[in-house]
């Protein structure tokens, strides 16, 4: 059977003035509603008319009520919104969403997610700033005060679909991240806003993420919807739990529409002096918003026992696991011939790509927008574990990132990867555990920092096993690389026990 042809998309979707139109696909407008567009076609009731007039008539972006300081609670990710419920607040809507100006915008190029919650975050900023209340001004916020859920339309919305389908018309789980660290951003925001509507001069940036683990596929035809709030907080800290759910008609427990949980801590920081800054405290009200919190407090406790842990000498049955490790590749190294074609070295396995930060991809405080670090970390690892498997792989887990450096527009960043160990016991279902390093370079200072650490656990498709495909086992040659495989090891059996 032949594969289908795609269809080109229409020319006329595209405004050769503004080269932004060209990644969305769309044709921009202008936020007036008196200013025409210079060439408008003719209203005569043609399929091209039809087909246009959503784009030049859009419906309102988004309902901030100054009184209740906050803005839309649901976002609607769709090219034609449906009406909102009695009582309910408008939702955005990312398919006619109207740009800012590229001075108060912090980079067009991201998705239509990452947009519309970029313009619902400059919503706070368009009153007073800078306010800069004295703790005792603080005050405490229930969990709903910073609830905000996301829809994606993907059942209806063509457009949108195709910005989220991989080539195997799957969903881009790079840009799932970069949208739920974006969302993550909007609830702290929301959290952490005065109630007379002002922010306070104040930097909210991603300190770490837990380990977020794929519970069930994730189709790109069926809607889906991304819920979260601030659910723990701490002096300068917060946690914000985000929840991916996707409902059909096999799933009609809303527990099993859960896909994914993940865990976002952001850190405050005094934008004068980069010191930390007290934010407001949170006041769960609910049984379940009780029970969250005590988790989170766990949690937290358990970073911090951890980050405190020193590095203990080696003993004698570490030395024995390292040795263990190292004997395989001592044949690979010593006598390549005899060494066993079902196993590979690490650094066989490795890739890098290597990129100039650019303004476009900012946040608004400047810097390297987070998501778009992870999206470009996942890719590669997704790119890893498809040339060492042979076969596209499926996504399993990213383990606890750490965000260790700050990564600035300008900066010259490096990804390297390689698959790290594979974990064979379970022949149906073999795991991949791919390591990705983010640097950041300064070539004319001769200077290289690691900002970040990604894990990402991937596996094969079990048909792909079914036809006889087989992983090779990974072996470290070098004392260094044997370590990083013990530390990840352990990291794994530690989160398991917990």
């Amino acid at each position: 059977m032949k594969p289908p042809i795609r269809k080109p998309v229409p020319q006329f979707l595209y405004n050769k003035q503004t080269p932004h139109s060209r990644i969305h696909g769309r044709i921009p407008h202008s936020s007036s509603s008196n200013q025409e567009s210079p060439n408008p076609p003719k209203k005569n009731g043609s399929p091209l008319a039809k087909f246009l007039d959503p784009f030049r008539n859009p419906k309102p972006i988004s309902q901030f009520d100054k009184s209740a300081h906050k803005f839309a609670q649901t976002i609607s990710f769709s090219s034609s919104a449906a009406n909102p419920p009695l009582g309910a607040e408008a939702p955005i809507d990312a398919g006619s969403s109207i740009r800012k100006p590229s001075s108060l915008w912090p980079g067009m190029y991201h998705s239509p997610v990452t947009n519309a919650l970029w313009e619902a975050r400059s919503k706070m900023y368009e009153g007073p700033t800078g306010s800069d209340s004295p703790a005792s001004e603080l005050v405490a916020k229930t969990p709903a005060k910073s609830r905000t859920s996301i829809l994606y339309k993907f059942s209806s919305d063509y457009i949108l679909r195709e910005q989220y389908r991989n080539p195997w018309s799957e969903i881009r789980l790079g840009k799932l991240l970069e949208d739920l660290d974006a969302l993550a951003g909007t609830i702290s925001f929301k959290h952490c806003a005065c109630e007379d509507s002002s922010t306070r001069s104040l930097i909210l940036v991603t300190a770490s993420v837990d380990k977020m683990v794929l519970r069930k596929p994730i189709r790109v035809d069926s809607d889906l919807t991304i819920a979260g709030a601030v659910t723990w907080v701490g002096r300068s800290s917060m946690e914000i739990q985000l929840e991916v759910t996707q409902s059909s008609q096999e799933t009609a427990d809303t527990a099993d529409a859960v896909a994914l949980t993940a865990n976002f801590t952001f850190v405050a920081r005094d934008s004068n002096t980069g010191k930390s800054a007290i934010i407001n405290q949170i006041a769960p009200e609910t049984e379940k918003e009780k029970l969250v919190w005590k988790e989170a407090e766990e949690r937290n406790k358990l970073r911090k026992k951890k980050k405190g842990e020193q590095k203990k000498e080696i003993n004698d049955e570490e030395m024995n696991r390292l040795n263990e490790l190292l004997s395989e590749s001592r044949v690979f190294c010593d006598m390549p011939v005899l060494a066993d074609r079902d196993s590979i070295l690490i650094k066989e396995t490795r890739l890098q790509n290597s990129l100039m930060c650019q303004p476009q991809q900012r946040n608004i405080h400047g810097r390297i927008f987070g998501g778009f670090l992870m999206r470009r970390a996942f890719e590669l690892a997704f790119a890893t574990a498809y040339a060492f498997a042979g076969s596209s792989p499926c996504f399993v887990e990213v383990d606890h990132v750490d965000f260790l450096k700050p990564v600035d527009v300008g900066n010259f960043l490096r990804f390297n990867s390689c698959v790290l160990y594979t974990e064979l016991e379970n022949p149906a279902k073999p795991m991949i555990n791919v390591e990705v390093v983010a640097h950041v370079m300064r070539p004319e200072l001769r200077s290289s920092e690691v900002s970040n650490k990604f894990y990402f656990t991937f596996t094969v498709d079990s048909d792909a096993v079914e036809n006889g495909q087989r992983i090779r086992n990974v072996v470290p040659a070098t004392e260094e690389e044997a370590r990083r495989v013990i530390e990840r090891m352990d990291a794994e059996r530690s989160w398991n026990s917990s």
